[in-house]
């Protein structure tokens, strides 16, 4: 592990002292975008993965080298702590060791495993099925004993498959499995919320995933902060607004064989290299090569 690595492992401890809000990212460009605004930390999700690189749903079908090889892209890109979401770990307790390795090494802070059973699904689609207790807690336990520094987020979606009481059991094992995070996935009330945070949030930080539409009630960061969360996650906002942004674009490009009805709520060239950091990279650049240096790096042009 690198001093980097340490630090942001660190922080991210400190960070849960307090209280986190971290939005899904699942490119450099999301994940710079998150940073830029000032978010303490960012959340890699495994379901923008998938909709992003393969324009596929949350359902197993992105492999566990596309995931390590998006979060080297990322960490090399931003200096925020990671949270990555690890699906299953990929298959059993040896395929978890090999997945925290990678993901460790390629820059994850903190690593998520599931109980779902392969192939898994997106935490609000219907038909989960659960690998039993006793096998999650020796994945949890293979991933604590491999981890140099990252934390384990330990998550359930038994609530789903087994009910309330289960998921709680089942939270309980993990806990006491030592996960440095509890993930409860999709409560479908304020009450169970509440009812969760009321056992665990004084034994081990908790987080609160936030879905547009999906089961659990989506409520603000300082809510869920009273409530009892110390990390909550916005996992798809990101994704979902591209989606919806873009949609609208392409649907004036088409109607009009130009973008100029949209460039209102579009930025131009010099908007995304400022966006991007164009400026301070070239900067860089110009001092090991001439060639770069008096460069208008944001039009592309030489000044006059």
């Amino acid at each position: 592990m690198t001093m980097a690595s340490n630090a942001r492992a660190g922080e991210l401890r400190s960070l849960l002292t307090k209280g986190v809000l971290a939005p899904g990212c699942y490119d450099g460009l999301s994940a710079a975008l998150i940073e830029r605004q000032g978010f303490e930390a960012a959340y890699v999700t495994g379901g923008s993965i998938a909709y992003s690189r393969l324009g596929r749903p949350d359902i197993g079908l992105v492999s566990a080298s596309e995931v390590s090889e998006t979060i080297a892209l990322i960490a090399d890109r931003v200096d925020i702590p990671l949270i990555v979401d690890a699906d299953t770990g990929f298959g059993n307790a040896l395929n978890v060791i090999r997945t925290v390795k990678s993901f460790e090494r390629a820059g994850a802070t903190a690593i998520q495993l599931e109980d779902q059973r392969i192939p898994k699904r997106c935490g609000h689609l219907t038909g989960k099925a659960l690998v039993s207790t006793g096998e999650m807690v020796g994945k949890l336990k293979a991933a604590l004993d491999t981890r140099d520094d990252a934390l384990i987020v330990a998550r359930t979606d038994a609530i789903a498959v087994e009910g309330l009481e289960a998921a709680l059991d089942r939270a309980e094992a993990y806990v006491e499995a030592g996960a440095d995070i509890l993930f409860v996935e999709a409560p479908p009330s304020r009450q169970a919320m509440a009812d969760l945070c009321s056992r665990f949030d004084s034994r081990v930080p908790l987080l609160a995933n936030m879905v547009e539409g999906g089961t659990t009630p989506v409520m603000s960061y300082d809510r869920l902060h009273d409530m009892g969360y110390r990390l909550v996650i916005f996992p798809g906002a990101f994704a979902r607004t591209v989606v919806f942004a873009a949609s609208e674009m392409l649907s004036v490009l088409k109607r009009d064989g130009t973008t100029e009805a949209y460039w209102d709520r579009m930025v131009d060239l010099r908007g995304i290299n400022d966006a991007i950091g164009t400026s301070e990279l070239m900067e860089k650049g110009g001092l090991y090569s001439p060639e770069m240096s008096g460069f208008d790096c944001l039009t592309g042009d030489e000044p006059e």
